[in-house]
Order: C-alpha cells, then structure tokens, then sequence
C-alpha cells in the first residue's frame, strides 16, 4: 500500500522531467521576453496607435479604458511608446552586447593564445579600462561623439567589453590545455580549425548565461544615458527618453515615468531570471 502511495506521488515529478518543464518564474520571464519580442517585431498586434500623435486635448489624462497607460503632456499614448519603444530599447540591448562579445572574444582569444608578452598587454589594458567605470567610459565616449542610438549603441559596447574580455581569457587559458585539444594538434588539425571548432564553442558555452543577463545590463545603462539627455533623441518612442520627458511632471502625473521605469526593470528581471535558469540548466541542477 505504502508503495503504491509513493508511485502516485512520484508520478507526476517523472512527467515534469520527461516535458522538462521549467519552473513557474522562468516560464514567466521567458513568456515576459517572448511578448517583448513580439513587440518590437509586430508592435501593431499590441496597439494601433501612432506613438508620436499629437493631440493636446488629451494631455496628462490617468490611465483609463480609452488610454490604458494614460497620456503624456503632449496626448501621446503611453502604452503605444512603451509598444513601439520595445524595439529601440531591445536593438539597443542585443546591438550593445554583441559589440562588446566581439571586442571581449578579439581581446581573450589575444590574450589567451598570443603568449606571455602579448597575454601581458592584454592584462594590462584591462586594467586600464577597469579604473574607469563602465558608465563614466560610456558617458565619456557619449559625450565626445554626440548622441543618438548609433553613438548609445556603441557607448554602452565599449562600457561592457572589458568584464567579457577578462572572462573570455579565463576561459581561454582554462581550455586551451584540455585534453581534446592537445587530441586535435596531435592529429594535425590547423589552429584556426582547433580555434573555431573546439576552443571557442567551449570557452563560450559558460559565458552564454552571462550574455544573457547582459542584455538586461545594457538596457539599463542604455537607458540612464538617454535619462541624461545622451541617448535617443525626443520624442522618440525609448524607454529611458520617456523617463527623462516625464520627470519634470512626476508630482502630478506619476504614470509618465512610472510605466516605463516599470517595463525597464521587469526586462532586466527577465533576462536575469532567464540567465539563471539557463545556468541551472547548463550545470545539471535541475531535474
């Protein structure tokens, strides 16, 4: 009888594990990061809406039937910007961290099979950028070469490529000696070949977790930039150019940054939480 007990309560831990069903807050964040997707790709499956229509009889109206978000001071709706705004603040996030894998996969493969002198300067350039911080680089190059989402794109690239670059190293040096690849150059495979095809998808394959939540990281920081003024231009539909337009109305009009902080920081958990479980997944502990 006990042993019956126990079979019925098992079973439904053995379907999970054959449907490999991921828990309740990834399955969250990953339906988050697909109606995200969604969005930037087909923003009129959300909202018909034209996110820079003027129309001043409608200012500052509170979230309602008509206007789910509200509006803005100029009778925007919000929940349209926040629709259309998802496009710009994910390229943003996608574009940033891409340039900063390949300048951070450039730098570590460098470092990590040019020898001790090269692996040095290396080293040593990453010490150089790690005395600034990543924001104050951003701001830094941000200011030099003006505004805009090409300027923003490459900011925030820059501002995240030496934690990746150092990573990448690591990993590099942790691979470069293994087994399979000593295989590989005793059976003659050329170095770009061993390179491609063994090193790089090894030494990556960790880092793909932080990739991951470094989307997140890139939104955030691409949109403090355009909070100062040095991102995308108004009135463009972006999420940080939104909370920069709204907080001179915050005392009485609290949903004009409150919405689009909100998406900002529900992005960033997503990614995070995807990240995690992504790690979770990669490390074997989950069922």
């Amino acid at each position: 009888m006990s042993e019956l007990i126990i079979e019925r309560a098992q079973a439904p831990l053995r379907r999970q594990r054959r449907l490999c069903l991921p828990p309740l807050g990834a399955s969250l964040a990953l339906g988050f990061l697909f109606a995200l997707l969604l969005a930037a790709l087909l923003p009129q499956l959300f909202t018909r809406i034209d996110p820079l229509a003027i129309v001043p009889r409608e200012a500052f109206q509170a979230p309602s039937w008509a206007h789910w978000l509200g509006t803005d001071q100029s009778g925007r709706d919000i929940f349209a910007r926040i629709i259309h705004g998802a496009r710009q603040s994910l390229l943003i996030g996608v574009a940033a961290t891409a340039l900063s894998m390949t300048i951070a996969i450039s730098l570590g493969l460098l470092g990590g099979l040019g020898g001790a002198r090269i692996d040095r300067s290396v080293g040593w350039l990453l010490e150089v950028l790690f005395a600034f911080p990543s924001l104050v680089l951003a701001l830094l190059f941000v200011a030099v070469f003006g505004s805009g989402i090409g300027p923003l794109i490459i900011a925030t690239g820059l501002g995240g490529a030496p934690g990746y670059a150092r990573m990448v190293r690591g990993q590099v040096l942790a691979v470069r000696n293994s087994g399979y690849i000593e295989a590989a150059r005793a059976l003659g495979h050329p170095t770009s070949r061993i390179v491609l095809r063994q090193l790089l998808p090894n030494a990556m394959r960790p880092l793909l977790v932080t990739l991951t939540m470094g989307v997140g990281q890139a939104i955030v920081w691409a949109s403090a930039l355009s909070f100062l003024g040095l991102g995308a231009r108004p009135p463009a539909p972006e999420w940080g150019t939104m909370l920069s337009m709204g907080r001179d109305f915050i005392a009485n009009a609290w949903w004009l940054t409150f919405f689009p902080g909100l998406f900002i920081v529900l992005t960033t958990l997503a990614t995070t939480v995807t990240g995690r479980y992504l790690q979770q997944r990669l490390e074997g502990r989950l069922p």
